[in-house]
This record gives C-alpha cells, sequence and structure tokens, in this order.
C-alpha cells in the first residue's frame, strides 16, 4: 500500500560503536526520505566515530576502523544530513528506543538542534510488537515473504522496515487501529509518553512532567527542581545528552519567569 503522506517521511537507520547514546557514535547512517508522491530517495553515509569500534560491534554490522579511516566525522555530515531530513517526518525499526535519541544527540553534538516536538515519529517495531512480536528479519519474512540478506547493513535493513510498513498496511487495512496517515502511526508506535527522546522525562497520568528514571523517578521536575534547589546545576554538568538537558533547561527557565 503506498503511504499516505503530507510531507516527506525518512526511513533511517544507524549503525554504531555501540548502544550508549551519551559515549558512542555512529558509524554508517542510512535514510530512505519517501515523498507524498510515492517515489523516494536513498542517502548512506559511512562515519569516522573519532574513537575505537569494539570488536562486538563490528560482529553485528561488519564495520572495523579501517573501514571508516579516511571517512568523515559526523559534525562534517551534519549539515548535509539535516538538509536532507528537514522539514520531513521520520521513521525507523526500534527508532524512538535508541536510533532516534542517537541520532539527535549526535546533531546537538555538531551545534544543530532538531526541535523533535514538531516531528512525528513511527516505529516500525512497535506495529509488529503489537501484531507480531518478532524481529525485523521475521516482521520481513511475515509481512513479505522475504529473507532479509545482509542484516545490520543499514541499507538493508532501512530498505527493510520501508517494506515492512507498506505491507502492513496493506495487512491491517480493515484495522480501525491502523491508518494509512503519519500522525495516527505516529500516535500508534509510541509505547511511551517522552518529553525527551531517551525518555528521561515522561509524562504521567495528570500530564504532568515527571523523572522516568533514578531516586526521583515517578516524582514531577518542577517539584524537584524547587526542593532541591541545586539538582539542576548537577544536572547539567552530569552526563546525559544534550536533548535531556535542553529539556529539563525549558522546564527550569519557564520556572522562573
Amino acid at each position: 500500500m503506498k503511504l499516505n503522506l503530507q510531507r516527506p517521511l525518512v526511513f533511517f537507520d544507524l549503525e554504531t560503536t555501540g548502544t550508549s547514546v551519551e559515549t558512542d557514535r555512529i558509524v554508517e547512517i542510512c535514510l530512505i526520505k519517501v515523498m507524498p508522491d510515492g517515489t523516494d530517495e536513498e542517502r548512506v553515509w559511512r562515519v569516522n566515530p573519532g574513537m575505537h569500534i569494539p570488536e562486538e560491534a563490528s560482529r553485528v554490522h561488519g564495520i572495523s576502523d579501517a573501514d571508516v579511516a579516511d571517512k568523515p566525522r559526523f559534525q562534517q555530515l551534519a549539515p548535509t544530513v539535516f538538509e536532507f531530513m528537514k522539514g520531513c517526518d521520520w521513521a525507523g525499526y526500534n527508532s524512538n528506543r535508541f536510533d532516534v535519541p542517537m541520532l539527535v544527540e549526535e546533531f546537538a553534538r555538531a551545534g544543530i538542534r532538531f526541535d523533535t516536538n514538531e516531528i512525528r515519529m513511527i516505529d516500525v517495531q512497535n506495529i509488529f510488537y503489537k501484531k507480531e512480536p518478532r524481529t525485523l528479519v521475521a516482521a520481513l519474512r511475515f509481512y513479505c515473504g522475504e529473507n532479509l540478506e545482509n542484516a545490520h547493513s543499514a541499507m538493508a535493513d532501512t530498505r527493510a522496515t520501508y517494506n515492512v510498513l507498506k505491507a502492513q498496511l496493506d495487512r491491517y487495512a480493515d484495522d480501525p487501529e491502523i491508518k494509512n496517515d503519519v500522525a495516527a502511526l505516529a500516535a500508534y508506535t509510541c509505547m511511551t509518553r517522552n518529553v525527551d527522546v531517551a525518555g528521561k522525562f515522561v509524562k504521567n497520568d495528570k500530564d504532568e512532567t515527571v523523572f522516568g528514571f533514578g531516586k526521583f523517578k515517578g516524582m514531577p521536575v518542577v517539584q524537584v527542581l524547587r526542593e532541591n534547589p541545586g539538582y539542576y546545576s548537577w544536572f547539567m554538568g552530569a552526563d546525559f545528552a544534550q536533548n535531556t538537558k535542553d529539556v529539563l533547561a525549558r522546564i527550569y527557565c519557564a520556572m522562573k519567569k
């Protein structure tokens, strides 16, 4: 089924040095921009992470230090990637948990800030997990009758994700929960009520912003900042993602008005 789009939708996948948003780095980024008319554009870049790629990571995606030694750093690629993704919604596989926070943090390190509140994000994995809990390999086989060749190659994974979403829309065409609409799909695939992309701050049942981790988990952020005046300075100097710090800064500034 052709996607019903009002603006471009970028499918993307990252290969990285590891799973820490704060300390790991991108080594490959693949994007497929799907236009409202159904045409698409592909982009893929290998990236020098500026650090050693651990052997366990290389065993997953097949990219070693030698493969990226002469490649640009993400800071150099960031303006080009930003222009390609600007004005688009985003989609990926397990993207809300990892790829989105990682990409937003890499952009922040390059001095580029995305207003993620303006971007609708579809996590294709969450449709699959709600309907047929499996992996991307199984999703492609189940929905498309295909085997995923070159799994963990960014382009292969990204193309597979795009094909799975189209097949899901065909399979669930009569399901009222699955609509061919980016806003509806983004809402359906959102498994959390994150305020920042890393989920350190979330919305509770009262629509208050509360901590999603640590000793203050579940407590309203405003309350914690009022009762612990020094916590804000500590948090902003700690090793949290820039997007998370930006969210706390907005809350803090709003309190001071």
